[in-house]
């Protein structure tokens, strides 16, 4: 395999992007193309692509805020978005399931909480499935509790890396 390489997305990323999406999240969980679509337009900055052999394999996608509530699910078409706002909340960390299991999604974290600090973020916020909690620890990120969202009809749990 070749180097994996980063880069910020572009307008035409979007539907490999809802591809990788709903190829890797259940049910209702995946973003819309258009949603994909917004975030690449409105925050390029917070959309980090992974590529190899010269395909887009995963990526990561996020907004900022100044006050985070996790369980808005208006947050998600970046409404209350500011670029300027100093918490990063991520959207989606994923990989194309071709490519899972060799250490991708944490290449693609490193690069990002790398990318977010160089822009003077205060801190990065998710959620997730309670088998990705551990992963999350690991890459640095705390177990803050249980979350309220019921998003895509699964229960989730919050995390919070302080930068």
């Amino acid at each position: 395999m070749s180097n994996p390489s980063f880069r910020q997305a572009t307008p035409v990323d979007a539907l490999r992007c809802f591809q990788i999406e709903t190829s890797a999240y259940e049910g209702d969980e995946a973003a819309t193309l258009e949603k994909i679509a917004t975030r690449i337009a409105q925050y390029p900055e917070g959309f980090l692509i992974l590529e190899a052999e010269g395909q887009v394999i995963g990526f990561i996608n996020g907004g900022c805020a100044h006050e985070v509530q996790m369980a808005d699910e208006a947050f998600k078409e970046l409404i209350g978005h500011d670029p300027a706002a100093p918490n990063v909340v991520i959207m989606s960390v994923v990989v194309d399931p071709a490519w899972q299991g060799q250490g991708h999604a944490s290449r693609l974290m490193d690069e990002y909480v790398r990318r977010m600090r160089g822009l003077d973020k205060r801190s990065i916020h998710l959620m997730c499935k309670e088998r990705h909690v551990a992963l999350y620890q690991r890459l640095g990120y705390r177990y803050v509790r249980p979350s309220a969202s019921d998003h895509g009809g699964m229960a989730w749990h919050e995390m919070l890396m302080t930068l």
